[in-house]
């Protein structure tokens, strides 16, 4: 049982959607030093004369990001310092200066950025073309659009006029959902209410066959008055990418006050429950049993903020979270380096010294926009396994009656089992790895279990071990807390032993902890 089944008379509905992305624009000839100097050569300028070229094409870029507003009838604005919020800023001409459709306005300031700079080689005494800092103008242009809603567009100005698109997966669906005529509620980039759950899922699943990257490509030639050149320098215009993307699952509830009843306890338990582990498998990571060896950070960090309680695990630079929003509980993923999983591709080789063939592989996943399908499918498996693995709450004087239990002897079949001292250090060190989320999702074996268990014994491979393995799951079987699943030698946590389990953790490290600073 999950939390959805737990709460199902106060729930509404599941809804998984991409929330947040930003995807950035390259054109990765004019980042490359080689591939600049031709495209220098090819407009026939000499490097000598690249910073006079390079401000003119500016110049030209800035006059003509600046007429769009002049054409349009929408503000244009330069801003000083960086300490602006340039999206409240916007939503505040938008409120004071509607639009129905198209740009809001246009906001600018200076920044730095990476660009193709002109240096002086001191040995060789000669120009060369060296990639590096410098300071220019960045433009923003707010919309409200027909496909994506409220998105706005950052651009460079100077070369290699990199892009940066920002879109809302909520924003999104909530213009297909007007399409349709489809009643709904929405608070801070949340749904409260929708009228249809299951058709709004549907829409929501199309956004990663809706081509975003032809759109982009559209609206960016409107922008940028320079691409047709660079277009017919290299047959080719920007790469779009995705530099950071949030795929979130909404548990809607039918009002506050049912989340209120209960979230604390949960991002409670679940801070004082989950592992290094327990983060690694949510994210789809082997374990160590695997002989597989993690190079990384993993964090937990709970903290309660003006809007109620959020929790977050971080694995290297990707993170799930779970906070309230309004009516909703959301579990959301965010990926920023793709690398850490794996799309299936098509990848050519040579057979037989001439024969190219091609077969399917799994590769780590990059960040081209072409796999926005594969964020998907990898979010929302992270998301359903966290919600699966999440502990739920439980009346205090159940679970010890519980622990209580498994603590006494058992008698089945005639045979009495020994029950559980719930203080004992082999105990406790048994729990904590059952604990793990791994065991939870792929289950065990007597290898497994025993490699853990027994691993600072000389030998956990020899017959004594073996067997010693055996009765202790035989003990937890007979106790609840695992089964066994058909003919495999394969063991999982049963539901009522995570409960116990669950709770024994939270037993150990916060009540614990908390009566001993009572008393001391």
């Amino acid at each position: 049982m999950n939390i959805i089944e737990w709460k199902k008379e106060k729930i509404k509905g599941v809804l998984s959607t991409f929330d947040r992305m930003i995807i950035k624009g390259y054109s990765f000839q004019l980042c490359s030093e080689k591939l600049m100097g031709y495209f220098l050569s090819h407009n026939n300028i000499l490097l000598k004369d690249f910073g006079e070229y390079a401000e003119k094409v500016t110049k030209s870029l800035c006059e003509h990001i600046e007429n769009i507003a002049k054409v349009n009838d929408r503000p244009y604005q330069f801003l000083y310092g960086n300490d602006n919020d340039k999206v409240e800023l916007a939503r505040k001409i938008l409120e004071e200066k509607p639009v129905d459709e198209g740009l809001i306005c246009i906001l600018s300031n200076i920044e730095v950025c990476s660009t193709m700079n002109v240096i002086k080689n001191g040995k060789t005494k000669k120009l060369e073309l060296k990639w590096g800092p410098r300071k220019c103008k960045y433009y923003y242009l707010y919309y409200l659009d027909k496909d994506f809603g409220f998105m706005h567009i950052k651009i460079q100005s100077w070369f290699p006029f990199m892009v940066q698109i920002y879109i809302n997966g909520h924003e999104w669906l909530k213009q297909r959902l007007m399409e349709e005529n489809i009643t709904f509620e929405m608070y801070n980039n949340s749904f409260s209410y929708i009228e249809d759950i299951p058709r709004a899922q549907e829409i929501a699943d199309k956004l990663v066959d809706s081509k975003i990257s032809d759109k982009f490509d559209a609206m960016i030639k409107d922008i940028n008055n320079f691409l047709p050149t660079i277009e017919e320098t290299f047959s080719h215009s920007y790469f779009w990418c995705l530099a950071e993307c949030e795929y979130s699952t909404d548990i809607i509830h039918d009002s506050r006050e049912s989340i209120d009843e209960y979230f604390k306890s949960l991002v409670e338990n679940a801070f004082y429950t989950f592992k290094c582990d327990d983060v690694m498998s949510f994210f789809g990571r082997k374990l160590k049993d695997t002989g597989f060896q993690f190079k990384g950070e993993i964090t937990s960090d709970l903290r309660k903020r003006n809007q109620g309680f959020r929790l977050k695990h971080k694995m290297k630079s990707n993170q799930i979270k779970i906070y309230d929003k309004g009516y909703s509980i959301r579990i959301e993923t965010t990926i920023n380096d793709p690398h850490e999983f794996k799309v299936l591709k098509d990848v050519e080789k040579i057979v037989d010294h001439k024969k190219i063939v091609t077969e399917k592989k799994w590769l780590p996943m990059g960040k081209s926009i072409a796999n926005l399908y594969r964020y998907a499918e990898v979010c929302k498996a992270i998301n359903t396994r966290y919600i699966n693995a999440l502990p739920i709450p439980t009346e205090k004087e159940l679970a010890i009656k519980k622990l209580e239990n498994i603590s006494n002897k058992k008698e089945v079949n005639n045979r009495v089992y020994t029950g559980f001292n719930l203080f004992d250090k082999d105990t406790i060190r048994l729990f904590n790895i059952l604990a793990d989320a791994g065991l939870l999702i792929n289950g065990f074996t007597n290898k497994i279990l025993r490699s853990r268990y027994f691993k600072d014994e000389e030998d956990c491979n020899s017959k004594r071990i073996r067997n010693k393995t055996t009765r202790l799951i035989d003990k937890l079987r007979k106790h609840g807390i695992i089964k066994k699943v058909g003919s495999a030698s394969t063991y999982y946590v049963t539901e009522n032993g995570r409960r116990l389990i669950n709770y024994f953790m939270l037993y150990q490290n916060k009540k614990i902890p908390e009566y001993l600073s009572s008393i001391n």
